[in-house]
């Protein structure tokens, strides 16, 4: 059964009847509903808690306002946003001023943002073309968020937020979503982002989903792996979220979260009727933890996060490798290698989703019966073979046909590049035992004395694997 038929099956998942009558009716009253379909209101009430917002710039409450607005003041990168939007509708967002022209900004995908597109924008917004309810709205700038490394290689221009969904004042579940080429750069998935489902108690990243119920493993536009991928702030993200809904007064609800490059976590908005894609990315139903804290009374941040934890987390991990198929694995881990049988050495490895290919250092690998190749390989005059750099794309291919047939058990060269130049290693076939499963590897030999692990596995022999960076090996796993 895949999981999009257990979704459509199973008891534990919460669908839109079930939320609206169980949930948003009896634990939502019209106060705090009022509260999370009024972005302003939102920003500040939790500035007056202390928790963080994006700053406000300027807001523009009808035609009088728009028709005065000093355009001027507006900052090299801003945010135009509609009071009362959903969905992520009207709102646009100015990366940067157009270099030596006042008042024309750019986008995330380099066209232009005219005063003219901001008045008609704005226009939109006051008619209330993107509001919740329709009638008119208020439109307001505020301070773009600004992207942090961590997030860089999974994300197309745009910011990631993190939608966490509470009950009774207890974190539930919770994913990221990251913009896409198709989303246009934004944090939507009914635009074609991507959403991951997160570990409640660890803040890992667990499995994707890409547009509605597409199960992923690489984000669509860097092809990174997308699980394993450890949230800063975790904690202090679970805690801004608790102190929202104490706030906020609403018993159900999802809250989205952004860090910024500069200032952490940023609290963007409260939803009072949160979508349930999440449970896909979750591979878990709503419904199943819902029912766990029936009867919970908690008044205090610190016991809701807690429960949030301890109740939700880790056990992804069994649900995942059973649906999926696949193991979940660690940073470190206990293989077994072998060259042949009369050829094999338990030792522990990184697991490196950034590098494609496997590699061994040298020592190990005479330790696997490499040495004769690696004797004949350091005799190589690779010179002859005329300059070697990246235009010369034909270059390994030649040396290959050249040296192949005379070197046992030489199956082909990479080049790498870095930044001190060019290195030229062979590639040998091996056989990995990793978590009971028999990987048929071609793996880069390399000189790894001053590293901490003679064997690196990189993502291509990772095909069967979700890697949990958190995960650790117990004392008694470890090999001395």
């Amino acid at each position: 059964m895949t999981f999009w038929e257990y979704y459509q099956k199973s008891k534990d998942i919460l669908g839109i009847d079930a939320r609206n009558l169980l949930y948003v009716r009896p634990f939502n009253h019209k106060k705090g509903i009022e509260i999370a379909d009024n972005k302003l209101k939102t920003k500040d009430i939790l500035h007056k808690k202390n928790i963080p917002t994006p700053k406000l710039i300027a807001k523009i409450k009808n035609y009088k306002e728009l028709d005065e607005f000093d355009w001027n003041s507006l900052p090299d990168t801003f945010v135009l946003k509609p009071n009362r939007g959903f969905a992520g509708g009207g709102i646009l967002v100015a990366f940067s001023r157009k270099k030596n022209v006042h008042n024309i900004w750019i986008k995330s995908d380099g066209s232009e943002i005219t005063e003219k597109d901001l008045q008609k924008r704005i226009t939109d917004i006051l008619d209330g073309v993107f509001s919740l309810y329709g009638g008119s709205d208020v439109a307001f700038f505020e301070e773009r968020i600004t992207l942090i490394k961590e997030f860089k290689p999974y994300s197309f221009r745009g910011i990631p937020d993190i939608r966490i969904i509470l009950h009774k004042n207890v974190p539930i579940m919770a994913m990221v979503r990251f913009p896409t080429k198709k989303s246009g750069g934004a944090a939507n998935l009914q635009q074609g982002a991507v959403g991951v489902g997160i570990d409640m108690h660890n803040g890992t990243t667990t499995t994707a989903i890409y547009g509605k119920n597409k199960i992923i493993e690489k984000a669509p536009d860097s092809k990174m792996l997308l699980s394993g991928i450890k949230i800063p702030h975790w904690n202090e993200i679970l805690t801004m979220a608790v102190d929202a809904q104490i706030t906020s007064g609403l018993g159900y609800l999802g809250v989205d979260i952004a860090i910024d490059r500069k200032y952490g976590p940023m609290f963007l908005e409260l939803n009072a009727r949160p979508g349930l894609s999440i449970q896909i990315a979750n591979q878990d139903g709503l419904q199943g933890r819902l029912n766990r804290i029936k009867g919970l009374n908690i008044k205090t941040t610190i016991r809701g996060v807690n429960i949030g934890k301890s109740l939700f987390g880790g056990e992804i991990e069994e649900i995942l490798e059973n649906i999926s198929g696949k193991s979940i694995i660690g940073r470190i881990e206990n293989i077994t290698i072998f060259k042949n049988e009369n050829y094999k050495k338990n030792i522990q490895a990184k697991i490196d989703t950034g590098a494609f290919l496997t590699s061994i250092d040298e020592s190990l690998a005479e330790e696997l019966g490499f040495s004769n190749l690696i004797r004949e390989f350091s005799k190589i005059d690779f010179s002859k073979y005329g300059k070697i750099n990246k235009k010369n794309t034909g270059i390994s291919k030649k040396i290959m046909q050249d040296i192949g047939k005379e070197i046992q058990d030489l199956e082909n060269i990479t080049i790498s590049w870095s930044s001190h130049g060019f290195s030229i290693r062979p590639i040998v076939n091996i056989k990995i035992l990793l978590d009971n499963k028999t990987i048929h590897s071609r793996a880069t030999i390399g000189r790894r004395k001053n590293l901490n692990f003679q064997v690196l596995i990189g993502r291509k022999d990772l095909q069967h694997f979700l890697v949990d960076v958190t995960k650790t090996l117990t004392k008694k796993e470890k090999i001395i």
